[in-house]
């Protein structure tokens, strides 16, 4: 296997391993504390906006090499192992048949990133007063 093979087959790997954090996000039997590490990770992996900005010569894409990863195995190390048995299954099921996260999933990411902002100025606000 060339190198070109290896990247791809790592690139789907954590494509299923984020839509498996998505899943167990939404199982009940999953703690609110894995949730919201699940949700944060799941957001900014699929989010377009990123802490170092792509066009930033190599910087750019540390943010996704690094971050994403690290925050995967965080999130997945919180998630009861039954759960996360499940929901890796469901992901292989449901990537292989071509599926994407859907609409409900980017409406969270947007409000998600809504929300930061509005913290984010009603901090300025309050600092500048």
């Amino acid at each position: 296997m060339g190198h070109t093979e290896a990247w791809r087959e790592r690139a789907k790997q954590l494509r299923m391993e984020t839509y498996a954090l998505y899943l167990a996000y939404r199982d009940p039997r999953t703690p609110w504390y894995s949730r919201v590490c699940a949700a944060l990770v799941v957001g900014y992996a699929f989010s377009p906006v990123d802490l170092i900005p792509d066009f930033v010569p190599v910087l750019g894409y540390l943010d996704d090499l690094i971050l994403v990863p690290l925050g995967i195995v965080l999130a997945l190390k919180m998630i009861p192992p039954q759960v996360l048995l499940e929901s890796r299954e469901e992901a292989k099921v449901v990537l292989a048949e071509g599926e994407a996260l859907g609409r409900t999933a980017t409406l969270f990411i947007v409000l998600l990133w809504l929300l930061l902002a509005a913290i984010g100025i009603v901090l300025v606000v309050r600092f500048v007063r």
